[in-house]
Parts: structure tokens; C-alpha cells; sequence
């Protein structure tokens, strides 16, 4: 497996190439720090969207590592995805780039597009790791504190693996790139940086337990502000 972006033509960034990354390891920290991902599918009679929960595990038995995506086993676009070509996107919105035109207003931004064609996940171990990999890519270390999945969740979960293989990636950092005409010292042009802010952990009502580590390490993680495990902040009753 290369260690360089776009092996393939579908995946290869045309316009806009200078904003382009060639190195696998930036879309690796790019899909561990995202939380999101949006998964895109003909469904048959349309084209389907929809945001997801992932993870990522780069040992996988997929060419280039397994990009697991999860949801319900009544998913018609779910059920639609698996041994078809999907298209998987994750984007992390890093500012605001505010020009002196609307032509050259812009976003800062981190963003991945992958392709390649689904597989539905049946083998019981690997199935096991991946939902553990997801708990975990929410949250580290979650998953070793709860208790194993019953058969009926498990008949109710399917779990979709994409390879890593085909893969591109772009990223646009810095400031307002204006028309030198367009420069003027009395209109304001900059950025408005943008970042993910966790608020402290809400421990539910029926809760008697402290915020447990796991979970104050990735508040911190995402600037909560600390929080006193002993008291925490409660949801309504």
C-alpha cells in the first residue's frame, strides 16, 4: 500500500490542485479528529446523503485500511450500500475567510473524499471490533467500560466497510486572497477562525456515578472547561 494519496483517477484532485495533499498520514489525523462523516449512495430511484458515525481502523483486512460506517439493519440505504461503489466524505470547517469581493470569500477547511465499494461486515470478530471502534472514536476507551452487546442489539446493527485504498484530500488554510485592486485598507478583511468546543459532560438524572475519565479526557480534549467529577453538570430531572 502506497503512502501517497489519489492511486486512482476518480480520486485524483483536478481543480484545485495546489490546495491537494499526497500524504496518507494527514488524511489519517484528518479521520481521527472528525466525529462526523457523510456516506453517498444511489439508492436506485435517487441519490441518498446522510451524515454517519465512523471509524477507522488501518490494520483492517480492507486494501489500505477499513473505514467502518454502522446503522440499522432496517436501513434501506444501508442495505442499498453493501458490494456497491459509495462515496464517503468527511470535512472539519477550520474559518471563515472574509474578501473584499463576494468572488474570493472563502472557508479554511480540512476535507476527504473516499470511494470505493462497500462491504457488508458478517464475520462476529470483526463485527465486535468495529463497534468497539466506533464507541471509541466518540469516545477513547469507552467501550472496555460497558457491557458486551446482546444478541438482539447485534441482530439489529449492520456494519458496512469501505477501503481506504481510493482516497483524496484537500485543505485550504490562511488568509483572503484578493484582486490587488480590490485592496483597501478602510475594508476589513481576515478570517474568523472556527473550532469544535465540547460544553462540560451532562450526567444523566438516573446517574449515581462520577463523570468518568474516559469521558472528562475527551471533553477536555474537545476545551470543555474542567469539570468536578464529584458534582459534574446535571440534565434536568
Amino acid at each position: 500500500m502506497t503512502d501517497t494519496l489519489s492511486p486512482t483517477p476518480r480520486t485524483t484532485v483536478v481543480r484545485g490542485r495546489s490546495r491537494a495533499r499526497t500524504d496518507r498520514a494527514e488524511l489519517h489525523a484528518l479521520l481521527a479528529d472528525a466525529l462526523v462523516a457523510h456516506l453517498g449512495v444511489d439508492v436506485g430511484d435517487h441519490p441518498l446523503v446522510l451524515p454517519v458515525a465512523f471509524a477507522v481502523d488501518l490494520d483492517g483486512p480492507d486494501d489500505g485500511g477499513s473505514l467502518y460506517i454502522h446503522g440499522s439493519v432496517a436501513a434501506r440505504w444501508l442495505t442499498a450500500s453493501a458490494r456497491r461503489t459509495v462515496c464517503v466524505t468527511v470535512t472539519e470547517l477550520d474559518g471563515l475567510v472574509a474578501a473584499r469581493s463576494a468572488f474570493h470569500h472563502s472557508m479554511n477547511y480540512r476535507s476527504a473524499v473516499v470511494i470505493g465499494e462497500a462491504r457488508l461486515v458478517t464475520d462476529p470478530d470483526e463485527r465486535a471490533r468495529a463497534l468497539a471502534l466506533t464507541v471509541d472514536h466518540m469516545i477513547p476507551g469507552r467501550s472496555a467500560t460497558l457491557r458486551p452487546s446482546t444478541r438482539k442489539e447485534l441482530a439489529a446493527t449492520a456494519i458496512l466497510a469501505v477501503p481506504l485504498r481510493e482516497a483524496s484530500m484537500k485543505v485550504r488554510s490562511g488568509g483572503p486572497v484578493d484582486e490587488p485592486a480590490d485592496v483597501d485598507a478602510e475594508v476589513w478583511a481576515g478570517v474568523v477562525p472556527v473550532r469544535r468546543v465540547a460544553e462540560p459532560p451532562v450526567t444523566s438524572p438516573d446517574a449515581a456515578a462520577e463523570v468518568p475519565d474516559d469521558v472528562a479526557r475527551q471533553a477536555a480534549r474537545l476545551g470543555a472547561r474542567p469539570v468536578d467529577p464529584h458534582e459534574g453538570v446535571r440534565s434536568p430531572a
